[in-house]
C-alpha cells in the first residue's frame, strides 16, 4: 500500500507557514489543492483503485513533483 504525501508530511518544519499561506494565498491556496488532487489520484492508482498506464502514471508524478518544488520555492519566499 503506497502512503499519500501530505505537503505537512514533505514539508514538516514548514507546517505553520503552509497553513497562513492557505488562508492568504489564493494562488498557494491553488497549487496545494492542485498538489493534493494529484498525490491522492496517484495513491488510488498505486492501489489499483483506479487503473490506468505506466505513462499516466509516471505523468502524474512528474507533475506532483513540479508542484511541490513550486510550493517550495513560495515557501521559500516568505
Amino acid at each position: 500500500m503506497q502512503n499519500h504525501h501530505p505537503l505537512i508530511v514533505e514539508f514538516p518544519k514548514q507546517k505553520d507557514k503552509i497553513h497562513q499561506l492557505k488562508i492568504s494565498n489564493a494562488y498557494f491556496r491553488r497549487l496545494a489543492f492542485e498538489y493534493e488532487g494529484v498525490d491522492k489520484a496517484i495513491v488510488r492508482i498505486e492501489q489499483g483503485i483506479s487503473p490506468t498506464s505506466d505513462d499516466y502514471l509516471n505523468t502524474l508524478k512528474r507533475e506532483r513533483l513540479a508542484l511541490k518544488d513550486t510550493i517550495l520555492s513560495l515557501l521559500k519566499s516568505v
